[in-house]
């Protein structure tokens, strides 16, 4: 599984370098090193929505903040892992 953060100038003052933290967390915590790749990525083109976008493999969502981080990871991450 390939999760890209967008790091672009708009997901940059959203708070993408903080998003990018979380999922350095998040991935560690779980112990998924094996299952994910963290990369960073310029505009995905969702700008005009509130949060940060990020890609995980084809998939696109927009809005991601710190206070939906761990919602968003636990139903987008981990049940994709687990097959679910």
């Amino acid at each position: 599984m390939i999760i890209r953060v967008c790091v672009g100038s708009s997901c940059h003052i959203k708070g993408s370098p903080e998003i990018v933290e979380l999922f350095k967390k998040a991935i560690e915590e779980y112990h998924l090193e094996d299952k994910v790749t963290l990369a960073a990525s310029f505009c995905i083109g969702k700008c005009n929505r509130v949060g940060v976008t990020v890609q995980i493999d084809d998939d696109i969502y927009a809005g991601i903040t710190k206070e939906n981080f761990k919602e968003f990871f636990a139903d987008n991450i981990i049940k994709r892992i687990e097959g679910k």
